[in-house]
């Protein structure tokens, strides 16, 4: 990190995606970023002979490509020991794999894993995410302090269950104790960090959920400014489920709307299975959507209507959804979104397929919208906080080719390397606010 007296200045071949679809990019660029912002950004030459007050400590090359930080809209941070561990369908994966998981993630056992949580993302590339902890306080007290060391840009609740709890208080007792321990959480950590890190409460899903919880969790919500995260049609047997046991509601998304979920601080997860009218509410509400392909294949949940929801103005960004994702790496994640989109214009005709532009749009831009960040990060544009993911191009090539043999390939080429290739083995630094939170090598100075 550049200190007081100088400014940090970035080489590489800058590419953000301000719109769905439209790559933006620098061959041979450069940032200047003064007190965490980007101050300055065009070609390297030009930035590098301008004269100025504060000296420039330059980092890095033309071989690595300079994004704006990968934003991770949905994962569970005990659940990620068990990633991989398939099983028929979401409700018997939850039930034989992670409540029995969750149920441990307390005490000693969480403080020891939840450092090597936040590492992890930073390792990949992921300088925000929207992440759910177990149903104990503890366990988060225990995430927002290793975010808080490792410097990630995180929003962290803790998991409100009331029906079909893995936790050992009666049903009443687990309502009182569960909306007074995330307010007590709010009160301490929601703006904790200057402002890095905030507070999501974060009831599961409907079934497992009464409705003065998940109406006692918007109300608290809406108090404190704070996020409100959850899932919403991910599964069909989930939907039907839900359909028993709201009888009284028009349909799922409908019982969260009766509970005062919905809105433009709300973020759901998934949202496959959603009819005209669910779709119609979520884009009148401003509510955002975290789409999870990766997630929603592993556990053959269903490929979501992308075009449909996009076309509505809904705000969509991706997840891993860690451990129904198999991996943190958003990079895959932008990968699954194509390629389900693809799969899914076998059986639809006219389906659009985004391009690799487009995925890392949601992966950053529309990701930030979904959060109403876009006005601090997910572009390079002057005036935003430096969050930055710097992948180096050579381990992406075939044969890790010599340092010179991308200068030939277009920016479009060099994202689809990263989109199709990339993962924690290329990422070379992590920056929020233009201070490193990772770094695999020591970085050229110039």
């Amino acid at each position: 990190m550049a200190s007081p007296s100088s400014l940090l200045g970035i080489r590489g071949q800058l590419m953000d995606a301000p719109e769905f679809g439209r790559l933006r990019s620098w061959r041979d660029g450069a940032l200047i970023v003064d007190e965490g912002r980007i101050a300055e950004i065009g070609e390297y030459d030009t930035l590098r002979r301008k004269p100025r007050a504060q000296e420039v400590r330059w980092l890095h090359s033309n071989s690595v490509a300079v994004f704006p930080g990968l934003i991770d809209l949905h994962a569970h941070i005990p659940q990620y020991p068990a990633v991989g561990r398939s099983e028929d369908g979401l409700l018997p994966w939850l039930r034989r794999h992670i409540f029995p998981l969750e149920k441990e993630f307390t005490g000693p056992k969480a403080r020891r894993e939840v450092p090597g949580f936040f590492s992890e993302l930073a390792r990949h590339g992921t300088t925000t995410a929207m992440l759910y902890g177990a149903i104990y306080e503890d366990t988060c007290h225990a995430a927002f302090a290793a975010a808080e060391k490792t410097g990630l840009r995180a929003i962290i609740g803790k998991v409100m269950m009331d029906v079909g709890s893995y936790g050992s208080l009666q049903p009443r007792k687990v309502l009182s104790i569960s909306l007074h321990e995330s307010e007590a959480l709010c009160k301490k950590w929601h703006g904790a960090a200057d402002g890095l890190l905030e507070y999501a409460f974060s009831p599961r899903f409907a079934v497992s959920c009464s409705e003065k919880m998940m109406r006692g969790a918007a109300e608290l919500a809406t108090q404190y400014s704070a996020y409100l995260q959850t899932h919403l049609a991910e599964n069909h047997e989930e939907v039907q489920k839900v359909a028993h046991l709201f009888a009284g509601s028009q349909d799922y998304t409908d019982v969260y709307d009766r509970c005062g979920m919905l809105g433009p601080r709300t973020v759901m997860a998934h949202a496959i299975h959603l009819g005209e009218r669910e779709r119609a509410r979520l884009a009148e509400t401003g509510t955002a959507v975290a789409h999870c392909p990766t997630a929603n294949l592993f556990l053959g949940s269903g490929i979501m209507d992308l075009a449909d929801l996009r076309g509505r103005g809904i705000p969509i960004g991706l997840g891993t959804d860690v451990a129904a994702g198999p991996e943190l790496n958003l990079w895959k994640v932008m990968r699954t979104a194509i390629e389900s989109q693809q799969a899914r214009a076998f059986f639809v005709e006219g389906n659009p397929v985004p391009t690799a532009a487009g995925v890392l749009h949601l992966a950053t831009a529309e990701a930030a919208r979904a959060l109403g960040k876009e006005a601090e990060i997910g572009t390079l544009d002057i005036g935003k906080q430096a969050d930055l993911t710097i992948m180096d191009i050579t381990a992406l090539l075939p044969y890790r080719r010599h340092a010179q043999a991308h200068t030939d390939m277009s920016a479009e080429d060099i994202l689809n390397l990263c989109v199709y290739r990339g993962g924690p083995e290329a990422v070379v630094e992590t920056f929020v606010r233009g201070r490193s939170i990772y770094r695999a090598v020591e970085p050229g100075l110039f």
